[in-house]
């Protein structure tokens, strides 16, 4: 009996106890994904290397293993602002801390340290593979013309494989996202200041949005007695690609130059319940680059997001 690629499914549910097993349900912790690709063994084989008279290999042995899985989800609002989205789970096991205001918005921002778990289990059309102790990074799409995506890389410990039927899926949590176009998105605006759920001030130029890469360092560690996928460091970054007047290229050349910080912010959607909105702090901007779209001429230069006071140099709201 043939088994498919889209009979696929993945759950998602926060540890108690790091590694434990926190069994997430259909039901409870259905993640929406796409773009899915899983690394069911990561084993570092170790060879033998026998010599026995004669040529030809000998067996490797299985040692320390670890499980991959990498996917997209789409950014949207959680449906009722002040409601963590139904993808927390998954920006929590990316080092981000979550902070719910009611009613209001759900705010998260990077951590350095006491970083969260999740248990992630993927289901193959009848066979389970489970990952434990789950820890990760992403990156996000939010460019003009394309619907907005959290691309997530998680490396976990072997939780073991089984034969079982995939669970039913609850995916309510999920919300159609806006695709990034003029009438869904605000610009994207340079020195402005954000507080309560908003941002204010600044100046906005034409842009194809923003792409940005939270950049965690993830590594396996093999320790007897104490496995673990540990978040090691993280350097933030994105690009942009604005246009600009001559006046506006020449003083942006000269920040440049000059290895100045600014603000950059941008707000995707226009009702509560279904807006998302980013903020960095103080973003450096370096390898200035002439683009071209439809031969109208445009800056591109990628992004450094550096931390103002530690843990804030970048800032995710759901609205």
């Amino acid at each position: 009996m043939p088994r498919f690629l889209r009979n696929s499914a993945i759950l998602a549910k926060i540890e108690t106890t790091y590694g434990v097993d926190a069994a997430p349900s259909g039901a409870a912790n259905a993640i929406l994904v796409s773009n899915l690709t899983v690394n069911p063994l990561n084993a570092q084989n170790v060879d033998r290397a026998l010599m026995r008279g004669f040529m030809g290999g000998a067996e490797q042995l299985v040692g320390n293993a670890f499980l991959d899985v990498s996917f997209d989800v789409e950014l949207a609002g959680s449906g009722a602002a002040g409601t963590a989205p139904a993808y927390g789970a998954l920006l929590r096991s990316a080092g981000m801390a979550e902070v719910v205001t009611a009613a209001s918005r759900v705010e998260y921002t990077p951590i350095s340290a006491q970083f969260e778990s999740s248990t992630i289990y993927y289901y193959d059309d009848g066979v389970l593979h489970k990952l434990l102790g789950v820890r990760g990074t992403f990156s996000m799409d939010m460019t003009q013309g394309n619907r907005p995506v959290m691309k997530y890389k998680f490396t976990g410990l072997d939780g073991g494989v089984s034969a079982a039927a995939n669970p039913a899926l609850t995916l309510t949590g999920f919300k159609p996202p806006l695709v990034i176009t003029d009438p869904n998105t605000a610009d994207v605006l340079f020195g402005c200041t954000y507080a309560a759920g908003a941002l204010s001030a600044g100046t906005s130029y034409p842009s194809q949005g923003l792409t940005l890469d939270l950049g965690n360092t993830v590594h396996y560690t093999p320790l007897l007695g104490g496995q673990s996928v540990d978040i090691t460091d993280r350097v933030t970054v994105g690009t942009v690609s604005t246009e600009l007047t001559a006046a506006q290229e020449v003083a942006m050349m000269a920040s440049v130059k000059s290895n100045t910080l600014q603000s950059i912010g941008l707000v995707h959607g226009t009702t509560a319940g279904a807006k998302v909105l980013v903020f960095a702090p103080a973003v450096q901007m370096i390898n200035p680059k002439k683009g071209n779209l439809n031969g109208r001429r445009l800056n591109d230069y990628d992004l450094r997001l550096t931390p103002l006071v530690g843990n804030d140099e970048l800032r995710i709201v759901v609205l």
